[in-house]
């Protein structure tokens, strides 16, 4: 079994948009064009994986899951900063700075809540082993 996608709730495309460019630039991502009757941003990850967001399906406003956070790799320490501070210059809030971490089997990371309060983490050198 592979995972094909996954997708995150937005109540404001054009920050979720702004956000979500920046940061996957900053990992060396460019966004997917989507046809304009679907509003939502979306990006093919190196593996396969699509990352969508935008409005929730029912109509209700988007929330954020409680405990769950979404992990990205990154290809340097520097790759991180600038994720994070990409992140942060349009509408991310620090959750961790860019720091070695050694309780993560010494990789280097940070975290951010994206502006629907989604929480991320970008990392260097974690392996899942």
């Amino acid at each position: 079994m592979r995972l094909m996608s996954f997708r995150l709730g937005s109540n404001d495309l054009a920050k979720t948009r702004a956000f979500y460019d920046a940061t996957f630039a900053a990992l060396g991502v460019p966004r997917y064009e989507t046809p304009p009757e679907y509003p939502v941003v979306m990006y093919r990850l190196p593996d396969g994986v699509s990352f969508t967001a935008g409005p929730a399906r029912d109509g209700e406003p988007a929330t954020h899951a409680n405990g769950g956070t979404i992990v990205f790799e990154a290809d340097s320490e520097e790759a991180v900063r600038a994720w994070h501070a990409a992140g942060i210059a349009n509408g991310g809030t620090c959750e961790g700075p860019p720091d070695p971490r050694p309780r993560v089997r010494d990789a280097f990371g940070a975290y951010m809540r994206d502006p629907d309060g989604n929480k991320l983490a970008a990392y260097y050198g974690l392996t899942m082993a």
